[in-house]
């Protein structure tokens, strides 16, 4: 197992379950847990790490460090937004952990569609995601852990094992359940978290919506953008039978 990483962010399009992983990570209590204070201060004009509000990715970026410095931080955060801020530091890009976790861009598409009929395509999320994923390949020279949210549901001991071991984590088995309730840091964006708020554990809680990129043009637009994006990270996800990437398998194949 590597060192654990003192500042550990896994990046999300919206609607992505990345929130149930949160809820696990405070349930772990081994980490300060921030959510989503980049997109909070595009939103709100203001994020709150520990006791200081911050007004600029800058500030932002410093203060995560700050925090660090006494104790590791996890956040996570979704790509509604372009981070120019983080995607210009070089330096925070390669000093963090930078791990990523993708779900397939129909159901996220409906169900971001269901909460914000006035959504634009590009804040569906997946191709800033795909941005930050080639910014921080590039400052690293290695490919970024990503999960899937679809294997993490079906299997999540195993899923989050694999992603304890990829990037330095004990796993606790304990931290895989938890009780229902909004916590305090969700109350600002609750109505986004109102089906993660019920669960008591990684669960596909099986919602329909009428609209869907089957039966409107719009969503279907969406779709046939994002869908490229999706694929390239799904196809670099980690593998949790062995903790390996898909495309670490496939360049193994061809040597």
């Amino acid at each position: 197992m590597t060192r654990p990483p003192s500042v550990l962010a896994l990046w999300s399009a919206p609607r992505s379950r990345s929130t149930a992983f949160l809820r696990m990570m405070v349930e772990r209590g081994d980490h300060t847990v921030l959510h989503e204070p980049f997109s909070h201060l595009l939103d709100f004009g203001h994020a709150t790490v520990g006791e200081r509000e911050v007004r600029s990715e800058d500030e932002l970026i410093a203060a995560i460090r700050r925090q660090a410095a006494k104790g590791p931080v996890f956040f996570k955060d979704t790509t509604d937004f372009r981070y120019e801020g983080l995607l210009a530091d070089t330096a925070f890009l390669r000093e963090a952990t930078h791990t990523f976790i993708v779900r397939h861009p129909a159901p996220v598409i409906a169900s971001h569609y269901a909460l914000n009929p006035d959504v634009g395509r590009d804040d569906i999320g997946f191709g800033r995601l795909a941005e930050i994923y080639d910014a921080v390949h590039a400052a690293t020279g290695t490919e970024p852990v990503v999960i899937s949210s679809e294997e993490l549901v079906a299997d999540p001991a195993t899923t989050v094992r694999a992603y304890c071991d990829a990037v330095g984590l004990r796993f606790a088995p304990a931290a895989m359940s938890w009780q229902a309730g909004l916590l305090p840091q969700w109350q600002r964006t609750s109505r986004w978290h109102e089906h993660t708020s019920r669960t008591t554990g990684f669960a596909d809680v099986g919602t329909s919506y009428p609209d869907t990129v089957d039966n409107h043009p719009l969503l279907r637009d969406f779709f046939q953008y994002h869908l490229p994006y999706y694929q390239k990270l799904y196809e670099r996800r980690l593998t949790p039978k062995n903790g390996n990437t898909v495309h670490d398998q496939r360049k193994a194949v061809e040597k």
